[in-house]
């Protein structure tokens, strides 16, 4: 019997669903929609690093999304859908009233951007990181022992206490915490209460210090100590949480009415998008998956014999079932990746779009056309001559930390750097430049993997850069001197989902049977020049020093 499962992957700046046979890994049709209020700019102040979503943006494409996958499907697919899951980007949490909704969805905060959803690349909780940071290193438990000792401005507990802190009137309405990856299984399954929404594992134990080893989530004391303000939200959280695929309920009546479906879908548990991403791709043991987008995310499994009791330092967390039940997951990644070339891209745009744009030479719509073309060109022709650069001409160095650093050892203070500019300096070769940074920084995290015992056989590249740019996957396989086997669906990420839906359901009885069963397999391969690959030697000696330099100079 046909059974169909759908795959929902909420990124930076959209959604997508797919809809995926459960018995092939077929997937039979996928819709994109974007975020509408994310994409108007709105409760976004990039001059401080304030990035907030709506959750009725989230609502929006969540109807949308499904059901435009399900029209391109052949007729009866809805009626054999048994299993829906969601991974989306984290941390990011909001606060919520006793009922469990997010405050933004009540009429008094509906334009407030501390009642909102606050995205994983918000950056105005540095402080309060610090003093996370600062208190677990004299308290008598380091509650960041397994999230790599250094406690981020983009996680769960940072964020909460700077919107506390912040907003009164937040503060005097919010009486819980969710994660986005919570919210969305708990919202479609009816949930009307905040003490029943199913907690992740994948995010509580990454991002808001959540160990077994003491006793869930860090003390009373500890959260008092650190801001009063925080008294009583750990009595209202939780003490459980649960792998991913694990159902957490059925669809109520009135989302099985919204999507097109039956009350009888299983809800998957919710996780991070790299996390159900890197199942999607097939990570197996000492396999190093990279999901690359705006920014990276590296995930990787281990055996519980290969951990043992190590402590990995300066990544984003060992967590016991994060990405696949039974093994320990283990999470790192880049700050920016992407977001760098778009930020040299949108340097590039200035003249087209104040100048050209602004031109009384051309009328409107012409100036709106060539604009238009030449922004979207600036990519595909930085790439096509940085490419005719030889390794041995990367005089121009820079960091990779345009958006500070996630890994190794977390530092949202930190800046990008760009050296080694002469007269004669291009577009291009600084383009390069970056391109070879966004590799270092790479490199930088599976050297802390190895140094810290971590074996590292093979690495897979998924998202939208490692299918559509071969300067960067080559230039990533030489500096890594590894190769790189890129995944061949765009929507590894939503497959992985799919996978965890699968196995809610029972169509499986483990997610490494979903894996087998309902894999895409590999486009393409890319293998290291081997020339390059020791010119890069050197110059990643140089990024260091650039590194040492600038992180020593910001905080001197």
């Amino acid at each position: 019997m046909e059974k169909y499962v759908i795959g929902l992957d909420y990124g930076s700046d959209s959604a997508r669903a797919i809809v995926v046979n459960a018995l092939t890994g077929e997937t039979l049709a996928t819709a994109v929609k974007y975020y509408p209020r994310w994409k108007e700019g709105k409760y976004c102040n990039p001059a401080i690093n304030q990035y907030r979503q709506h959750p009725q943006d989230y609502i929006d494409v969540l109807e949308a999304s499904v059901k435009e996958a399900l029209a391109a499907c052949p007729a009866g697919t809805a009626e054999k859908v048994v299993g829906i899951a969601f991974d989306t980007t984290g941390s990011t949490p909001a606060f919520t009233d006793a009922t469990g909704t997010p405050l933004a969805l009540l009429p008094e905060f509906a334009e407030n951007p501390n009642a909102m959803f606050v995205l994983w690349k918000d950056h105005t909780a540095i402080r309060e990181a610090a003093e996370i940071n600062r208190l677990c290193g004299e308290w008598n438990i380091d509650y960041s022992a397994y999230e790599g000792g250094i406690y981020s401005s983009e996680w769960f507990w940072a964020k909460a206490l700077h919107v506390l802190r912040e907003d009164e009137h937040v503060r005097a309405k919010a009486y819980s915490i969710v994660e986005y990856c919570e919210w969305l299984p708990a919202l479609i399954t009816g949930v009307t209460k905040s003490d029943d929404i199913v907690r992740s594992r994948c995010a509580c134990g990454h991002k808001a210090m959540w160990h077994e080893q003491w006793g869930g989530l860090p003390s009373e004391e500890f959260l008092t100590t650190l801001d009063p303000l925080l008294a009583g939200f750990r009595s209202r959280l939780f003490e459980k949480t649960e792998t991913a695929d694990k159902p957490v309920g059925k669809l109520s009546p009135e989302w099985a009415e919204r999507l097109g479906l039956t009350t009888e879908v299983v809800v998957a548990g919710g996780a991070f998008d790299c996390h159900m991403g890197a199942v999607g791709a097939g990570v197996t043991p000492h396999t190093f998956v990279r999901v690359i987008g705006t920014s990276t995310c590296d995930v990787m499994v281990a055996t519980y014999e290969e951990i043992g009791h190590k402590l990995i330092k300066g990544i984003c967390g060992q967590v016991d079932g994060s990405v696949i039940p039974g093994m320990v997951g283990l999470e790192a990644g880049q700050s920016g990746f992407g977001d760098i070339y778009a930020w040299f891209k949108r340097v590039l745009e200035f003249p087209l779009k104040e100048i050209v744009g602004k031109s009384d030479l051309l009328d409107e719509e012409m100036k709106e056309r060539l604009v238009a073309e030449a922004c979207n060109r600036i990519i595909p022709a930085l790439t096509a001559e940085a490419e005719k650069i030889p390794a041995e001409e990367s005089t121009v160095i820079a960091t990779d930390w345009m958006n500070g650093r996630r890994t190794p050892d977390a530092n949202q203070l930190l800046k990008g750097t760009i050296t080694g500019l002469t007269l004669g300096s291009t577009a291009p070769r600084i383009f390069r430049a970056l391109v070879e940074a966004t590799a270092f920084g790479s490199k930088a995290i599976v050297d802390r993997f190895r140094n810290e015992g971590v074996q590292i056989d093979s690495v897979i590249g998924i998202g939208g850069i490692a299918l559509k740019s071969p300067f960067v996957m080559q230039t990533l396989s030489d500096v890594l001197n590894m190769p790189i086997k890129v995944c061949k669906t765009d929507q590894a990420c939503a497959l992985g989902a799919a996978m965890f839906a699968a196995t809610a359901a029972g169509v499986y009885n483990r997610v490494e049977d979903a894996q087998k069963a309902m894999s895409s397999g590999f486009a393409m391969e890319y293998t290291p020049n081997a020339a390059n690959a020791k010119l890069y030697e050197e110059i990643y000696r140089k990024y260091l020093k650039v590194g040492e330099f600038t992180e020593k100079a910001l905080f001197c």
